[in-house]
């Protein structure tokens, strides 16, 4: 027996990632449960352009949260790198919460994992609310991470 447990109901899980440690303290708990369930994974984060903003500043703020979430992603697909796991990452722009509810239910995710609070790092990328809103509004459950 591998260790493994035969899972009907945790496939796919979306992990929310900011850069914060609350939000790589989530992606070790979604490596850990997709481990345990031969689980996907989907590191997914959301970099929020300023309001208002103008061309210009968009596009600078969505290239330095895009080499941002990149050098993140490189570690952190470095630590699954050993383990028997099917990770993938994808970035959107947007307000977190909402995009992160829509790729769950547009990827049929089976459960999100959120830190408890992301901080800003460029524009705001996870707020405080976002755990709540998703809590509120995804179609699957939500583990909030302390």
């Amino acid at each position: 027996m591998t260790g493994k447990r035969q899972n009907a109901y945790f496939r796919k899980l979306l992990v929310g990632y900011d850069g914060s440690p609350q939000s790589e303290k989530a992606v070790d708990v979604a490596f850990s449960l997709a481990e345990c369930l031969d689980a996907t994974v989907l590191i997914f984060a959301v970099a929020r352009p300023p309001e208002p903003s103008t061309s210009v500043e968009l596009e600078a703020v969505l290239d330095d949260a895009k080499e941002h979430f990149e050098e993140g992603f490189k570690k952190l697909m470095e630590k699954a790198s050993g383990r028997d796991l099917h990770v993938n990452t994808a970035m959107a722009v947007g307000h977190p919460a909402e995009q992160i509810i829509h790729r769950a239910e547009v990827d049929d995710i089976d459960l999100i994992i959120l830190g408890r609070r992301g901080r800003s790092m460029i524009s705001r990328m996870m707020l405080g609310s976002v755990s709540e809103r998703a809590l509120r509004y995804a179609h699957c459950p939500v583990m909030v991470v302390h």
